[in-house]
């Protein structure tokens, strides 16, 4: 993937990718971010072969709308996705938000399915420190694993997990991951043939890129170098790969891991959901299958903490917090 001088010299400063080791220490980042759908919200997102490779695809077009957006690591799965990335917050919202809008119109496209996607709440994870960056990159690429898919990390063919620390002329999972390029072209397509494989109409600027049939290369969109200095070595890599827990990312239980709410405003929402769901204007009549449905509600469309969720619909934290 090419960076422009500018951008790295920003990344590089933000990332601090020239801070001096020390075991043991976390080292502050910006402008990092984990953009994930939760599993359950959505059913199906990608039905086929077809699907996911349009879903690669396109993470390839929408990142070509935001210059300021690098990608760092993505996977995508059959009921959700999972993308790291770099930029300022609004840009990267921009770009999952069209990313996910993008993807629903695929599948009324495709499957006829309307607006399938429509008012699916997605998640904004803030990664701030060297330590959760490192731990976000590879939970995303063990989730397939995570799920019980029978795949290593990095032989699942719907993430960037065949990107990092691979040699060069070796590559040999999955399929499409050689990297020497010797099963890849430049593909000097039509603009009617950009359009039938990135499925979108503006595409007459666009470069000719890698492609493997019909799969753009992901090294045309995946900051796999940037991703590589992170790390510093494949030793440290392995490392958080092997022992990165799903407790360490559970973006369902850490409240750092929501964007926060004002309380007041908070309790605007949940009374009008009270209203909308129970015809009650707040929690005191509402049963506990009740109110853990408002809480699923809540957290489901204002991506807010699961403490602050149990805090304005009367539910214990330390009971609740595995059922929201």
């Amino acid at each position: 993937m090419k960076i422009s001088h500018q951008l790295l010299m920003r990344i590089e400063r933000d990332l601090a990718l020239d801070h001096v080791f020390k075991k043991g220490t976390d080292v502050p980042v910006s402008n990092c971010w984990h953009l994930y759908v939760d599993g359950n919200a959505a059913g199906s997102m990608f039905y086929d072969k077809q699907d996911f490779i349009d879903g690669m695809n396109r993470i390839y077009l929408v990142s070509t709308k935001f210059s300021g957006v690098v990608i760092l690591a993505f996977a995508l799965m059959d009921t959700h996705v999972h993308i790291v990335a770099y930029g300022n917050c609004d840009d990267c919202r921009r770009f999952f938000n069209e990313y996910l809008r993008r993807t629903s119109m695929s599948i009324s496209s495709r499957h006829g399915i309307k607006k399938k996607l429509s008012g699916i709440q997605a998640g904004y994870q803030k990664l701030d420190t060297d330590t959760y960056l490192k731990k976000a990159i590879c939970y995303v690429i063990k989730n397939p694993t995570s799920a019980g898919l029978k795949y290593l990390p990095y032989d699942y063919p719907w993430s960037s997990g065949a990107m990092y620390f691979r040699s060069k002329s070796l590559w040999t999972s999955p399929s499409w991951s050689d990297s020497s390029r010797s099963s890849w072209m430049i593909r000097n397509m039509s603009i009617q043939q950009k359009r039938a494989c990135l499925k979108s109409r503006n595409v007459s600027l666009l470069p000719d890129v890698y492609m493997f049939g019909d799969l753009v290369f992901p090294g045309e969109y995946v900051a796999a170098d940037l991703v590589e200095r992170i790390f510093k070595s494949c030793r440290s890599f392995t490392y958080f790969l092997g022992n990165s827990k799903k407790e360490d990312m559970d973006f369902l239980e850490k409240d750092s891991f929501r964007l926060s709410m004002p309380i007041q405003e908070l309790r605007q929402h949940r009374n009008e959901l009270c209203m909308e769901l129970f015809g009650s204007s707040g929690t005191r009549e509402l049963s506990m299958p009740e109110r853990l449905k408002l809480a699923r509600s809540l957290r489901m469309k204002y991506s807010c903490s699961t403490k602050q969720i149990c805090l304005v619909c009367g539910l214990v934290y330390e009971e609740a917090k595995d059922t929201i």
